[in-house]
């Protein structure tokens, strides 16, 4: 009922949807960044979209199921290998007890989840199993991953009927993702407070720029480079709120869209919010790509993440059929 870490990656954390109603004590929401993967993933093997994941990143680590499990990979394609099989994404997999799962090379994406049927039995913080990494509480003892880490499972099934002897079975089906993430580099964004303090030529640069992202990014916010922009007069903002999407202007012109573990307030002028719909895709998104953005309205915003959440309702029912079919 466990998964054995043989081999740490680059940097694999317990993450669920986040901890919320914290922000006022300077606590923030941490949680997977790419949420439409860890729903999907939890889907897949019949969990709650929210429960926890495992979240991973290139280099990633090297694992073995201690006991047979219904498992699942969404996110990014790492060319995953069950003792030596190819393992796809968006599909479920059932593993036999003593197989190990490794990653062999980024095809496509920048962050790979991995959920089992019943979830990981991981400890709470604030009503949440997402590693807070800065405060050091929830997920696996509130840290990354570690060789020799036991990663146990919520619930012990026996697949034997499934695998018949097999190591590994993998369903000849799986979900499409396609209307969750952005059709191309283009993220859509709505206005921020401090919007009009960007002179008209820096309002259109912020719209026909191809803006890169730059090797200083991470779970905090990625960091964007591309012509300065430029503000209309030098005025001193004081710290206010801000949460993931959040696009701050930093004094050298460029710009951060804060990610999950984005800080409660900044001191930094709010010229936009990516909207939540286009997240996942930007948590997608690697050190080196280009992104475009579009200027859209709160109404544009709301029906974009109505449509995401229609599209997640139907897979879950799809997949539920599916599941309970074989």
């Amino acid at each position: 009922m466990s998964l054995l870490v043989l081999k740490p990656g680059l940097l694999d954390t317990i993450q669920d949807r986040g901890r919320f109603g914290y922000a006022h004590l300077g606590i923030n929401p941490t949680g997977v960044m790419d949420i439409s993967a860890m729903s999907v993933s939890n889907l897949l093997v019949g969990n709650k979209p929210d429960e926890a994941v495992l979240e991973m990143h290139f280099p990633a680590p090297r694992l073995r199921f201690e006991s047979a499990a219904l498992f699942a990979l969404t996110g990014a394609d790492f060319d995953a290998r069950l003792d030596g099989q190819v393992v796809p994404v968006h599909t479920p997999v059932v593993a036999a007890a003593g197989t190990a799962l490794e990653f062999r090379k980024p095809l496509s994406g920048a962050r790979c989840y991995l959920s089992v049927s019943g979830g990981f039995e991981m400890e709470s913080w604030l009503g949440s199993r997402s590693t807070n990494l800065a405060v050091q509480a929830g997920g696996f003892h509130g840290r990354a991953l570690q060789t020799d880490d036991v990663l146990p499972f919520r619930r012990a099934t026996d697949y034997g009927d499934i695998l018949k002897g097999k190591k590994i079975i993998v369903f000849p089906w799986k979900a499409d993702v396609r209307g969750l993430y952005p059709g191309d580099e283009t993220l859509r964004f709505f206005p921020g407070a401090e919007y009009e303090w960007l002179t008209p030529g820096s309002k259109e640069r912020l719209v026909t720029t191809h803006w890169k992202i730059t090797p200083h990014s991470d779970r905090m916010g990625y960091r964007i480079e591309g012509p300065a922009l430029d503000r209309n007069e030098a005025v001193e903002l004081v710290s206010s709120a801000v949460v993931p999407g959040t696009i701050q202007l930093l004094p050298n012109g460029q710009f951060i869209i804060l990610m999950a573990d984005s800080q409660t307030t900044g001191g930094y002028p709010r010229i936009g919010h990516v909207i939540g719909a286009d997240m996942p895709g930007l948590a997608q998104m690697r050190v080196g790509e280009v992104l475009r953005l579009q200027q859209v309205d709160l109404q544009a915003a709301e029906a974009a993440k109505a449509v995401q959440i229609q599209g997640l309702l139907r897979m879950r029912w799809g997949i539920y059929f599916a599941l309970h079919a074989v």
